[in-house]
């Protein structure tokens, strides 16, 4: 049996159909746009009825194509649509492409935002649909960081427990994700908030320390218990010294190998930090670690480092190893060509500093 289809969730489900409706005003559905919705074999169906009524509700034309695929949480750059002839035609010719599941890495992914089609990613839980939802202010935040972050060349990263940390900016476009799809061609997430970009071949080099509490979103959804020291050269990681959790992080990496030479799982992939005042460090703890609570929460969180190995192809880059780690790290300080917009974990320029709402 498949465990979303029987869990329970403490907002109204006759709620959803609101919220996909705000959702869908937020990303600009309008009268006579199509709106399609790519669900898979694990989606829960109420999402399908909301992102219906919605639609309906809105004046658009909406359909659902289904793929015969559970696609992996673990595992990224796993293409879903083009394989059966007519779905990748058919989702490029839609104005909003709902997803259900984890579509980034992918090349099919690209040629859809490049044609215009705005994408929205669905994977989260429905409490989490409707804590997360972008409050008033987050988009002109992340606009605000967006651009800073494309003028940065070198950003530095550091904290208490030892990271000591730079990399240069500019080979690679910034990605920006406020919530809500509402422009051509872009890609966001719902319950999303956060930027991150690719550093520049080779340019990676340091000290990273991921200290007790923080978070391995990608693959395992746990807090960190002990600390992982990890040496970074040339854009690589050289060493991982450590515990439990630096042995789980060599294992993963490890597993994502092509061949015994094949060092790109040790590679360092998107860097960025989170600015959505909706999402709590603590949820996993009180949530549990069920990935479907902690998809957008965990990475969006104010203030955190997001930290990552692996895959570059999202941004224009060669790399597609399936050896992917993410990494929201607490209370770093991150300079952006040494200045200072997160001190240990706080957002100190008030720009990208947004209120949080209080749901009900």
């Amino acid at each position: 049996m498949i465990s979303s289809a029987i869990r329970s969730t403490e907002i109204n489900p006759g709620k959803l159909s609101f919220l996909f409706k705000k959702q869908f005003e937020m990303s600009k559905v309008k009268p006579g746009e199509t709106v399609a919705l790519v669900s898979d074999l694990a989606t829960r169906i109420e999402y399908i009825e909301a992102a219906f009524a919605a639609a309906e509700a809105l004046g658009a034309d909406v359909y659902d194509m289904r793929v015969n695929s559970i696609p992996s949480w673990t595992k990224v750059g796993v293409p879903t649509i083009g394989k059966c002839k007519g779905t990748l035609e058919a989702v490029k010719a839609a104005d909003l492409l709902v997803i259900f599941h984890v579509p980034l890495f992918t090349k099919w992914l690209k040629e859809v935002m490049d044609g215009g089609t705005r994408v929205l990613m669905i994977i989260d839980a429905p409490d989490d649909l409707e804590q997360l939802m972008s409050p008033p202010g987050l988009k002109e935040a992340l606009k605000y960081a967006e651009e800073k972050y494309k003028k940065t060349r070198e950003v530095r990263v550091t904290s208490e427990a030892g990271t000591d940390f730079t990399y240069s900016c500019g080979e690679y476009p910034v990605m920006t994700q406020w919530g809500y799809a509402d422009e051509p061609g872009h890609f966001d997430h719902w319950g999303g908030g956060h930027i991150h970009t690719f550093p520049n071949e080779g340019s990676a080099r340091g000290k990273v320390v991921i200290q007790p509490g923080d978070i391995v979103i990608l693959p395992y959804c746990r807090y960190v218990q002990d600390a992982v020291h990890l040496q970074i050269e040339d854009g690589f990681i050289t060493s991982i010294e450590g515990g439990l959790d630096a042995k789980l992080m060599r294992d993963w990496l490890d597993d994502g190998k092509a061949n015994d030479n094949d060092r790109d799982p040790y590679a360092i992939s998107h860097l960025g930090w989170g600015l959505n005042p909706q999402a709590r460090w603590y949820s996993l703890a009180m949530n549990g670690d069920e990935p479907e609570r902690h998809r957008a929460s965990a990475r969006v969180f104010a203030g955190n480092f997001l930290f990552s190995t692996g895959p570059n192809s999202q941004g224009g880059g060669k790399r597609t190893t399936r050896g992917h780690y993410d990494v929201p790290m607490r209370d770093c300080t991150v300079m952006l060509d040494n200045e200072v917009i997160i001190d240990k974990g706080r957002v100190i320029d008030p720009k990208m500093r947004v209120a949080r709402l209080s749901v009900a």
